[in-house]
């Protein structure tokens, strides 16, 4: 069917596979993207979760950095969530050495803000855009946005803190909702993809 949108997912560290089966069941065909040969193929792009300095450099070492920045420049819709979140920020609040960044959403983040590891919790949040009550958002070392440029739009809060922002094509989530079974962030981000495509 010509109306399904190809979506890579960022395939280099963290939850890949959660997202392809998110994907898929939000009528995508998903698909791993490590290479900037398998990047050129897909309409949109999914950065999955994982460690914001390790897939920074993995995607330097990769060659994917500057084509990832050249396809979001060009309006390709991407997604972040958490780590990948961090990836799509214009700047990051104390980013540990040798960090960069793809960018795509005039934002500042602060990385592992909402505690470590041990401090993960659920939460249900109101996601701009979204119907059907909110969604459930899982937080595990997630950063938060401390501010956001005139151009993005925030969607989401949770405890006084930014938590998930859209600009244009660009969309990312402090939260992991490919963890939880329910897929309606993927399928906005689907149809951010088919509208475009």
């Amino acid at each position: 069917m010509s109306d399904t949108p190809v979506i890579g997912v960022l395939a280099l560290q963290g939850d890949v596979r959660e997202h392809l089966i998110a994907l898929a069941s939000a009528d995508a065909q998903a698909r791993p993207v490590r290479r900037p040969e398998e990047l050129a193929e897909v309409d949109g792009l999914v950065i999955p979760g994982g460690e914001s300095t390790t897939m920074s450099k993995l995607a330097v070492l990769f060659g994917m950095m500057e084509p990832l920045r050249e396809r979001v420049r060009a309006g390709m819709p991407v997604y972040g969530t958490c780590a990948g979140l961090i990836l799509l920020a214009e700047k990051i609040l104390d980013p540990r050495s040798g960090q960069e960044t793809v960018g795509g959403i005039d934002m500042i983040v602060r990385r592992n803000a909402f505690g470590r590891q041990n401090e993960s919790f659920e939460a249900a949040i109101e996601v701009g855009g979204i119907e059907g009550g909110p969604v459930e958002g899982v937080f595990i070392r997630a950063p938060w946005v401390e501010s956001v440029g005139a151009e993005a739009e925030v969607i989401a809060e949770h405890g006084g803190h930014i938590v998930a922002v859209r600009q244009r094509n660009v969309l990312a989530t402090s939260f992991h909702p490919e963890l939880t079974g329910d897929h309606r962030v993927h399928a906005l981000f689907v149809e951010m993809v088919r509208a475009v495509k």
